[in-house]
């Protein structure tokens, strides 16, 4: 499994919710008394003045003495029950999980975009039907060409969106194409399928050269 990045805010947190377990209001208090005067002797050091680790320690210390202050008396500190800390948990598990598919989705889309440039090179992209995933293969080939657009792919996928054609036949992936592809695209697609509501019965070479 991918390690997540180092993060000295978050290994902060986590220092002071583990310290801090099981801890009631007067003792939270005390400690972020101690974090403070910490804090403001760091401070006169050239050195530790962007301390993120310190700051977020800080932070975290306030939040849980106004969380505890706020609680029924006797209550103590449990990060099972803190909402903050449950919602964190779950953001960095599906970050996590993200960045795990897009480790294992990485070949997959570099071979489907060498299939690509081995079909513009033969032409034949214009008969080739989209697939899933090939606005993840549209993005590598921009990116191999140091970021500079293919207009002849985003042509492409445009008229495949317009006439939803290969995996756009799927309504949900017309729709998620909203977020996949770049504004251009979506706008040339949108031009195609007015003209084609236009002109019924025009191919959708007919419809290319009226946007070229």
């Amino acid at each position: 499994m991918l390690r997540e990045p180092a993060d000295p805010a978050r290994i902060g947190r986590r220092v002071v919710r583990r310290r801090a377990k099981g801890m009631d209001v007067g003792a939270v208090a005390a400690v972020l008394e101690d974090a403070r005067f910490d804090v403001r002797q760091d401070s006169r050091h050239e050195d530790l003045v962007d301390d993120l680790r310190g700051r977020a320690e800080l932070a975290e210390w306030e939040r849980l003495d106004q969380l505890l202050a706020a609680a029924p008396l006797g209550t103590v500190y449990d990060p099972e029950s803190d909402g903050v800390v449950q919602a964190e948990l779950a953001a960095e598990a599906a970050a996590a999980a993200d960045r795990e598919a897009a480790v294992r989705e990485a070949p997959r889309i570099a071979a489907r975009a060498d299939e690509l440039q081995a079909l513009r090179e033969l032409h034949a992209l214009e008969q080739t039907e989209p697939r899933d995933g090939d606005e993840a293969a549209r993005d590598e080939l921009t990116r191999r060409a140091g970021g500079y657009v293919q207009a002849d792919v985003d042509a492409w996928l445009a008229h495949a969106l317009a006439a939803h054609l290969g995996h756009y036949r799927d309504p949900g992936a017309r729709e998620a194409a909203a977020d996949l592809l770049t504004p251009p695209v979506l706008a040339h697609a949108a031009l195609l399928a007015e003209l084609a509501r236009l002109v019924p019965g025009a191919r959708a070479d007919e419809l290319a050269l009226t946007t070229s």
